[in-house]
């Protein structure tokens, strides 16, 4: 990454893979506005036995996201599979942690947008992604979705709200990204780098 470039985070955690796969089309849209790169990270899961660790570095996907890289990034994509209509935990665990971030306004003024898949198609979509805003209004971020001009928004069956943009992975987590669900990602992760370079021209 060169001097000028400005890192985009996109930060997720995915279970099956359905997240993952759509924070790899909204990192496609930020590497595709010039001047930006995608930074994609993951978080490790967390665990109700206490013993249980999980390796220093994941098996395979992002690295582990450091709190270094919500400094550092010049806007944030944020995405979790549904829990009971909300984020999961290990994305929450993570959040919980950023206190000294908040206090210094590492992240305030700096632009996010939100994503999400679930395993059934009325599965929470919404209030997951209505969930994952709440930290980052708390940071002081300006919160980015969906708009209506993307055409895909009125004809998607399989995922895709003015709040963000979100899959229906089926039950079983097979369901492929649709072509609709696929332009919607990349287009809200153009939006997001587009807006990150307006605000830095400001500056």
């Amino acid at each position: 990454m060169s001097a000028s470039t400005l890192p985009v985070l996109v930060l997720y955690y995915s279970r099956h893979g359905a997240t993952r796969k759509l924070a790899e089309l909204i990192g496609q849209g930020i590497d595709s506005v010039a001047g930006c790169e995608a930074r994609l990270r993951t978080v490790p899961a967390v665990s109700t036995v206490a013993e249980a660790v999980e390796p220093e570095v994941p098996a395979s996907g992002a690295p582990y996201v450091e709190l270094q890289d919500l400094e550092e990034c010049a806007a944030l994509a944020l995405g979790s599979p549904t829990r009971f209509g909300n984020m999961a935990a290990p994305m929450k665990y993570f959040w919980d942690g950023t206190t000294s971030q908040w206090l210094a306004g590492a992240l305030n003024g700096k632009p996010a947008c939100v994503f999400t898949s679930t395993g059934s198609l009325h599965g929470g979509q919404e209030t997951t992604l209505l969930s994952m805003m709440l930290p980052l209004l708390h940071h002081g971020m300006l919160l980015l979705g969906v708009p209506y001009t993307q055409a895909e928004l009125m004809t998607t069956t399989t995922g895709g709200t003015p709040y963000g943009a979100s899959h229906w992975s089926g039950v079983d987590g097979r369901q492929a990204i649709s072509a609709d669900t696929r332009a919607l990602a990349i287009a809200l992760g153009r939006r997001l780098a587009e807006t990150a370079v307006r605000l830095q021209s400001r500056t």
